[in-house]
């Protein structure tokens, strides 16, 4: 019989969806929207609409990495068709002629040596190589279907390939260790995210001029991001390598357009990029469409300190598009991981740590069976209508930790 992790009265389905759309970055919480916003779609190659011009989305990338070390963008935030195409883009043969390196955000560097091993070809169990992503500072990592997928994907494309082409991942989550963590003052030590992820990008990519796709939340991404100091992953590595990065977002129902504006993206081939600078979109200024990133003070009242003013093509280079909105795919739960009931246990007392209160494993295997009646991605959810849930949750872990001291 499974063991109750805690009793809930704010269901992890609404945690799930939040989970994959924020961020958390520093306690009390760091909310960082990083659902896939961004809007730019592309067109036909050659053809330009409102001061857009698209062409197709994977040659374009490659493209990319010809001008700048790095080409970085979102991945395993539930977005399936998302996730699809960044498995359809490293399946490229050109790609591993342009590209060194895959840096992940679902990826504890405490395990880099166990990685190195899998991934180069050698003999590793997959339950050792598991905890390189069930073990993150991030609950959505643990459950990832894209991550499953996309480490022993890696392995298998360097089987075919000689040593000095082989592609090398790199784990950018700071070097947790889940058996000595058993308080949120434990989990707390391991909250700088983003300076660990800049460590990486510099230590391993940008020092050995090497060539990287990024894989991280948006938040990660956007360039010139300098709140809280010292910034996100890109400003903080870029303050050293200007330029370095090509920052690509996918277009989302999150990136809060107009009708009359997506109507224009009806007809633009999937997939398909366009520039962002010098165009109507990258024109816009993030807080008119992104979810802005808040966190909470000590009376668990929101702050609104991200440069919600700045616009679009000062942060993001280019965007994605994927086809419609309302035809995304959500990515399921892998079954080896919703069955394995020791780590789904430990999962939710990770989550309930970071964001308490949390449903009991009964309650969670339910609820992922009733998923399946619809595989499409919801829709972000609106911040101002989950607010309230949100404070008291700030409210029960501040009085909790009263309690504790």
């Amino acid at each position: 019989m499974r063991p109750a992790v805690s009793a809930t009265t704010f269901n992890l389905n609404r945690i799930s969806t939040i989970l994959r759309s924020l961020r958390f970055a520093s306690l009390p919480i760091l909310l960082t929207a990083v659902a896939a916003t961004s809007g730019a779609q592309s067109r036909r190659k050659g053809e330009t609409g409102a001061g857009l011009s698209a062409e197709p989305a994977v040659p374009a990338i490659l493209a990319a990495f010809d001008k700048y070390e790095v080409v970085a963008m979102p991945a395993a935030h539930g977005d399936k068709d998302l996730d699809d195409f960044i498995l359809s883009l490293i399946r490229n043969t050109a790609f591993t002629e342009k590209v060194n390196d895959i840096a992940v955000e679902c990826g504890n560097s405490l395990y880099q040596p166990i990685l190195d091993r899998y991934i180069a070809g050698e003999n590793v169990p997959f339950t050792e190589v598991q905890k390189v992503w069930r073990n993150t500072t991030q609950p959505m990592c643990g459950i990832s279907g894209f991550f499953e997928q996309f480490f022993p994907l890696v392995r298998a494309i360097n089987r075919g390939l000689p040593p000095a082409k082989r592609l090398r991942v790199l784990a950018g989550d700071p070097p947790i260790d889940w058996d000595r963590v058993s308080t949120i003052q434990d989990y707390l030590k391991f909250k700088d995210r983003d300076t660990s992820i800049a460590s990486v990008m510099e230590k391993e990519v940008l020092s050995k001029h090497r060539k990287a796709l990024m894989l991280f939340g948006l938040v990660h991404l956007m360039r010139g991001v300098d709140v809280p100091p010292p910034g996100n992953a890109v400003t903080i590595y870029e303050k050293h390598s200007p330029n370095a990065t090509f920052v690509i977002n996918n277009l989302a129902d999150d990136f809060n357009l107009p009708a009359s504006a997506t109507s224009r993206f009806a007809n633009w081939t999937v997939p398909s990029l366009a520039l962002a600078k010098g165009t109507w979109l990258g024109a816009i200024e993030l807080g008119q469409v992104f979810p802005v990133p808040f966190k909470f003070d000590q009376n668990c009242r929101p702050v609104y300190d991200f440069p919600q003013k700045k616009p679009l093509a000062d942060l993001i280079d280019a965007f994605l598009y994927l086809g419609p909105d309302n035809l995304r795919l959500a990515d399921p739960i892998p079954a080896d991981v919703a069955l394995d009931t020791d780590y789904m246990t430990k999962w939710l007392w990770r989550s309930s740590l970071i964001v308490p209160p949390v449903e009991t494993l009964k309650e969670f295997d339910q609820r992922t069976v009733n998923s399946a009646d619809n595989p499409l991605l919801p829709a972000m959810p609106d911040i101002s209508a989950i607010m309230p849930s949100l404070i008291q949750s700030c409210l029960e872990r501040k009085r909790q930790n009263n309690t504790l001291h």
